[in-house]
Order: C-alpha cells, then structure tokens, then sequence
C-alpha cells in the first residue's frame, strides 16, 4: 500500500512540474515584443537650414570665392565630388546656410554657420568634426587625444582650406617649418644655433620626425621611439655591436639635442664635460677638472683632452664597437 501511495505522489508531483513549464513558456511567447527605440538622431546642422549653393556664397564673398578656386578643395568639390555633400561646395564644411541669410551680419547669428576662426565662436569640436568627416583615419588615426588636440588646436589653427598659401597640405603658412614655428618659439631658435639640423636649408622639415595629427609617442614621434627616429637617418647607429655603449641604446637625447646646439655635433654639453657627466672615475683621467686654460694660448699647461674631439681624439667609436679589442670605443 505504500509503495502505492509513494508512485502516486511521484506521477503527481511530475505532472504539476510539466504543467508549470508549460505556463512558463506560454508567457514568454505570448509576452507582447518590446519595441526597438530607435537611435537619436544627429541635431540638424546650423539649426535646421537648408543648402543654398554655392553662387549664394559668392554673391557676397566674392573674394574668398577667388582666393578658394585655387585649392584642392575647390578641383575636388567642383570638378570631381564623390558625394552630395561635396557638391554644395561652400556649405560641405560650413553647413547649410539658409539661416546665416537672414541675418548675415549679427554676431548673434553665428550659430546658423559654422566657421573655422576663432573669433566666429563654433566649438573647436564641431569644428574639427566637420574636417574629420572627410579627412578620418590615415595619418590622423591618433588625432582624438592627441597633445594638438587635448590643448584645445582646430585644424585651421595649421591650416588654410581657402587658399594656396603652401605647395601642399592647405597651410597657413608657406611652409611646413614656418607654420610649426606659430607655436614652436623654443625650436626655432634650436634650428637658428650654430649646430642644427638642416631644416632652415630645406633638406628636413618638422614632419620627417613627426606627425602633428597625433602618434603613440607623447612627443608625436613617427617612430616607436627617440632612437628609431633617429635611426631613420643614422642607419650606422643602429647596431647590434660587439660593444655597446650603454647611453647610446637607451636615448640619443642623452648627449644630443635633436633641434639644435651651439656645441659641435648638437651636444647638450661640450665635451669633456658631457662625457663626464657619467664618467667620473677617480682613479684615472675621468674626474680630472678640464678647462679653457689647458687649450693652446690659454696660459696654462695644454691637454689634449681639451683640443679637437675631446675624448673622441682616443674613444672615437663612441656610439659601440664592433672591434675585437673595442671594449673602450678606440677602435
């Protein structure tokens, strides 16, 4: 009798288990679907106008209308446009411009355009996301934090999209040098010492080292770092060596100022001096106090040491050796 009473509850409690599982599912698929939200749209730009055309623009800006024939931009927008927006030429970047007819002279009413100085007052933001709207990736992979544009620079703080002022790029200035030298005061005294590099000539420019739209480096860097950089150019540098010097592999800025120097070879520091700013042995020549008294005519006795190369005169594989006997750079 209990083992009949036991299979009993058994069947029913299975039973009452599938009956609730059947509730379940009946719920969930006669559960009404809940509606995708659509994404928000993207505000209308210059609040809602529409596009006018290009001959609208000129009508009043006749002179930058000129000025703008010249350039890429306008060969682009005008001759071979790849979209709609390009077509409407002037309005492409400054947005439809209904709204800016209506009171084109208010200050008040720049918000119905957007401009590209920095008294019309568009957020740099905006600003930068109309170029970036044509000009994404590439070079400018790195631009959202980069140092230009974390310190607050819009494109047209570099360049000039109304004009040929440059052979290439749109800038400001007529070369690549002079626009970096808008803020670069530091460098461009560097270029202007007795020791630099080539770039006042024309044989380098700021961006064979570096790309102002942003890189992994902190100092904008086109290579992975300082030395590779370097490298590019200096291709004997590069090792391996027999034997390395230990500040060579670390950071050609130990001894050198890349921008430029007013001592020999764009060292930070004459030498001995530089050398002995790690070199202080007690023992031998290293710490010896070197000075202009020891240079022929100075009046005291002359050491080599401070004449020609300095240390170099002996130590004349600076940068590693690959000398079986090289252990100190003298050959």
């Amino acid at each position: 009798m209990s083992y009949f009473k036991t299979s009993s509850a058994l069947r029913f409690g299975v039973i009452a288990s599938c009956a609730a599982a059947l509730v379940l599912v009946t719920t969930i698929l006669v559960k009404p679907a809940v509606q995708a939200q659509p994404a928000p749209a993207n505000p209308p730009l210059n609040g809602g106008a529409v596009y006018v055309g290009e001959a609208v623009c000129i009508a009043c800006h006749a002179a930058p209308g000129k000025q703008f024939a010249h350039t890429a931009h306008a060969n682009a927008f005008r001759l071979n446009p790849k979209n709609e927006q390009e077509k409407v030429t002037c309005e492409a970047c400054h947005g439809p411009g209904s709204n800016h007819l209506k009171d084109p002279i208010s200050k008040e009413n720049h918000v119905s355009l957007i401009g590209f100085t920095k008294d019309w007052g568009t957020p740099i933001a905006q600003q930068t996301a109309m170029c970036l709207t044509c000009h994404q990736g590439g070079e400018r992979m790195f631009w959202p934090g980069s140092p230009h544009a974390t310190n607050d620079l819009s494109c047209s703080d570099c360049h000039n999209p109304m004009a040929k002022i440059s052979a290439t790029g749109l800038l400001k200035k007529a070369t690549i040098n002079e626009t970096c030298y808008t803020c670069h005061q530091q460098q461009r005294a560097d270029f202007a010492k007795r020791s630099h590099m080539p770039v006042n000539e024309g044989k380098l420019s700021c961006v064979d080292c570096h790309n102002p739209h942003g890189t992994t480096s902190k100092t904008l860097l086109k290579a992975d770092s300082v030395n590779e950089t370097c490298y590019s150019c200096h291709t004997e540098k590069r090792g391996p060596f027999l034997w390395e010097h230990a500040p060579v592999r670390d950071n050609c800025l130990t001894c050198h100022n890349a921008h430029g120097s007013n001592h020999d070879k764009l060292l930070n520091i004459a030498r001995p001096m530089l050398c002995q700013q790690c070199h202080t042995n007690a023992a031998g020549h290293q710490s010896n106090l070197y000075n202009a008294s020891q240079m022929i005519g100075g009046g005291g006795a002359v050491s080599s040491r401070v004449l020609g190369r300095s240390c170099q005169n002996c130590h004349s594989q600076i940068h590693g050796s690959n000398h079986p006997a090289g252990a100190r750079f003298q050959r």
